[in-house]
């Protein structure tokens, strides 16, 4: 047991940072343009909320509660057009922000900056629980990774199977609906590339061990994901000074415009749903 819960400690942790580094996700987008603006508390605040998203659909993803998805599948369009809105106007007003670096601390600021840095961790929170896709890209993934993981050897306490009963479960839902056509392309994997070694998933484990591992697994790669957006918000911050006022001016500017396509992207694919 205790072999089992190191291996997917480690395997979620590691997952979490590593899946965490594209700077193309509307996370890092807020991330980098609040660290860029000195702006490290919002940052840290923002993260902590994200990550506790991802923890929810994480081990919902892992644990098998494919009840969980099939309850809000019908709603995904309109959540994702609540987060379309809500990406365009969390787009706009990044854009339209400019820094002044040399008065960035000013005492007569303070107050104002610490009413907005509380609002970090909802609208972390928001941006990534009004993006239902996660759900199916961390079982996807965690589909992928465990299953490598046994494979390789290592003893997952029977979490690979787990994984492979809920992304199976769904694939076979997508066979008799539209679902299929309505969901990332990255669903259709087949799952007999990775042959498992069933000498140590087989071993006989208390019936809420599944529990235990699924939830230590979503913490870990939660950490895993603040533990990476803690330290680029730290290095962006402590560096940007380093950077052409005009020029962080712009980079801001272009990623509030990126999160604004982030958003009409969102927008298309709950309308292609709806149609």
């Amino acid at each position: 047991m205790l072999d089992s819960l190191i291996t997917i400690s480690i395997v979620g942790l590691i997952v979490g940072f590593i899946f965490s580094m594209p700077i193309a996700g509307p996370i890092s987008i807020l991330v980098t343009s609040n660290a860029l603006k000195g702006r490290i508390k919002y940052c840290n605040l923002a993260t902590l909320g994200a990550s506790f998203a991802d923890l929810v659909y994480v081990f919902a993803a892992v644990y098998g509660l494919t009840k969980f998805y099939t309850a809000y599948q019908p709603f995904i369009p309109y959540i994702l057009l609540v987060g379309t809105f809500f990406l365009i106007y969390l787009g706009y007003k990044i854009s339209k922000t400019k820094v002044d670096l040399e008065h960035i601390d000013d005492k007569n600021k303070v107050l104002g900056k610490v009413k907005k840095e509380r609002n970090g961790f909802w609208t972390g929170f928001l941006l990534n629980f009004l993006n239902p896709t996660l759900f199916l890209g961390w079982l996807s993934s965690s589909f992928i990774i465990i299953s490598v993981v046994a494979a390789l050897g290592f003893n997952t306490g029977g979490l690979d199977k787990s994984v492979d009963n809920s992304f199976q479960t769904i694939n076979k839902k997508g066979d008799d609906t539209a679902l299929r056509n309505k969901t990332l392309s990255y669903l259709h994997i087949d799952s007999t590339k990775f042959k498992k070694k069933e000498s140590v998933s087989t071993q006989q484990f208390p019936k809420y061990f599944p529990l235990i591992l699924s939830a230590c697994y979503a913490f870990f790669l939660s950490l895993g994901s603040i533990i990476w957006f803690f330290y680029l918000a730290f290095l962006l911050n402590k560096n940007r000074h380093r950077i052409n006022i005009n020029t962080v001016n712009s980079i801001i500017r272009i990623l509030g415009l990126v999160l604004c396509i982030f958003g009409l992207f969102l927008g298309y694919k709950a309308i292609t749903m709806l149609i």
